[in-house]
C-alpha cells in the first residue's frame, strides 16, 4: 500500500445545498440498518447484499470495516444526510479506485422514502466536484444494470456520458445475465478544474 495515498489529507465530510456528505462514524450502523431495512424491496434487485436485511450488528460490522477502508484510501464510503433533519436519506462513495490513474466509480443507493426528490443527483453533483478538487480525479464513472431505470437517470441528470454497454457481463441478483452501463466524465472533455 502506498504511503503516499495512506498520509492523502482527505476531508470525511462536505456539504452540498440540501445535504451533509461525510464518511461513515462508530455507531452509523443502527441508521443505517434503519433505511436498509426500509429499503430492501427496492434495493434487492440491484444490490447483491440486499438480499436479506442485516441485523443491526450486521451494519455496524460493515461500517466499522468501511471506516477502515476509508482510511486505507482504499474504498471511500459516504453517507448523506439531510442538513436540516438530519435524516440518513442514502449511502454513496468511491469504489474501484485506481490512484495512479486518478479513477473512482461512484456508487450510491437512497432510501426509499427519499426517492423522488433529487437527492441523489444533488450527492452525485457534490461527489463528482469533491473527487475532482480533493482527490484530482481524472475519470468518474457510473456503472448500472441496464434495467436499473432510476439509476441510469441519476447518470443522465448529472450529464455523465454513456460510453457503452458490457453485454452479459455479470450475473444479475436474481442468476440472469446482465448487461452493465457504463457512464463517465473524464477531465478536459466533461469537466475543467
Amino acid at each position: 500500500m502506498s504511503t503516499d495515498r495512506l498520509m492523502m489529507d482527505v476531508p470525511e465530510s462536505f456539504e452540498s445545498e440540501r445535504l451533509l456528505i461525510r464518511a461513515p462514524r462508530r455507531g452509523d450502523g443502527a441508521m443505517v440498518n434503519e433505511a436498509i431495512k426500509e429499503s430492501i424491496e427496492e434495493l434487492r434487485p440491484w444490490m447483491p447484499w440486499a438480499d436479506s436485511a442485516p441485523t443491526p450488528e450486521e451494519s455496524e460490522a460493515e461500517l466499522r470495516g468501511a471506516i477502515i477502508r476509508y482510511m486505507e484510501r482504499s474504498d471511500l464510503r459516504l453517507l448523506l444526510f439531510d442538513r436540516t433533519s438530519g435524516k440518513l436519506v442514502g449511502s454513496s462513495g468511491l469504489h474501484r479506485i485506481n490512484w495512479s490513474a486518478g479513477a473512482f466509480e461512484i456508487g450510491y443507493w437512497l432510501r426509499t422514502s427519499c426517492t423522488g426528490q433529487g437527492h441523489m443527483h444533488e450527492a452525485v453533483q457534490a461527489i463528482t466536484e469533491w473527487a475532482v478538487t480533493e482527490l484530482k480525479a481524472n475519470r468518474l464513472e457510473i456503472r448500472c444494470d441496464s434495467r436499473n431505470t432510476a439509476s441510469k437517470r441519476v447518470a443522465e441528470r448529472a450529464d455523465f456520458t454513456l460510453e457503452g454497454v458490457l453485454r452479459q457481463q455479470e450475473r444479475a441478483v436474481d442468476g440472469t445475465l446482465r448487461d452493465t452501463m457504463v457512464f463517465s466524465k473524464v477531465r478536459g472533455i466533461e469537466f475543467q478544474y
